[in-house]
């Protein structure tokens, strides 16, 4: 990890990827391990049972979604829906997405990320997105001019989160409410339909950008062969 640089942000603690050990049955998409990749790399992160991710694949042939779910039962149904659909651009993941990323994904390589109406965590705001120090890590891995997509029901998470993007991660942002016939996720779909207001923000990698993990990468020799 590079030290003795000039941070963008002013994220005092930091992440220690070196830590993390490699998911179980960790393995890395074909895409990533292309010297040069054919289309735009995108990522989303707690993609539920696919919804988003089947769609967006579908209607988006010329870019690639890596779409990570942990948990086991809707990742099932995620992968049974893949498998049917057969997109080409189109990787399902049932990880733990922070392990996850650290080993496989490198440097600069995103070019939007997907974070759809996230657990809000609200007994533990630690654990919130923009609250964790691997937020930076993620920072590192998006391309410059690259977009963070956060959605959320809940104001003050919102709220929140904004103003991290703002005063800590100093990310030009933008929020926005979600159209009243958005039909992205599950979730999106029931919120929207109990007529409460969802919320996106869109934050942006501007150049110049510095973190401590722009020249990290993970030992990936073993994964690649």
């Amino acid at each position: 990890m590079t030290e003795h640089i000039e941070l963008t942000h002013r994220q005092q603690r930091a992440f220690q990827p070196n830590k993390l050990s490699a998911p179980r049955s960790f393995c890395i998409p074909a895409i990533i391990q292309q010297t040069t990749t054919p289309a735009p790399l995108l990522l989303e992160i707690g993609a539920g049972k696919g919804k988003h991710a089947l769609s967006f694949a579908a209607e988006h042939p010329d870019q690639h979604l890596i779409a990570i779910e942990r948990t086991r039962n809707k990742f099932d149904a995620f992968a049974k829906l893949a498998e049917r659909q057969a997109l080409p651009n189109l990787d399902a993941i049932h990880a733990d997405a922070i392990a996850w990323i650290v080993h496989a994904i490198e440097p600069n390589s995103i070019a939007k990320i997907f974070i759809l109406y996230p657990n809000p965590e609200q007994h533990n705001p630690n654990q919130q997105w923009l609250n964790m120090p691997f937020f930076e890590f993620l920072l590192s891995r998006l391309q410059v001019g690259g977009e963070i997509i956060l959605a959320t029901n809940i104001e003050s998470y919102m709220d929140n989160a904004e103003q991290q993007a703002t005063k800590v991660w100093c990310l030009p942002n933008e929020r926005y409410k979600v159209p009243q016939d958005s039909q992205r996720t599950h979730f999106e779909v029931k919120y929207l339909a109990r007529g409460e207001i969802c919320w996106e923000l869109c934050m942006r990698k501007p150049a110049g950008y510095n973190t401590r993990f722009d020249q990290w990468r993970a030992n990936l020799s073993t994964h690649r062969s």
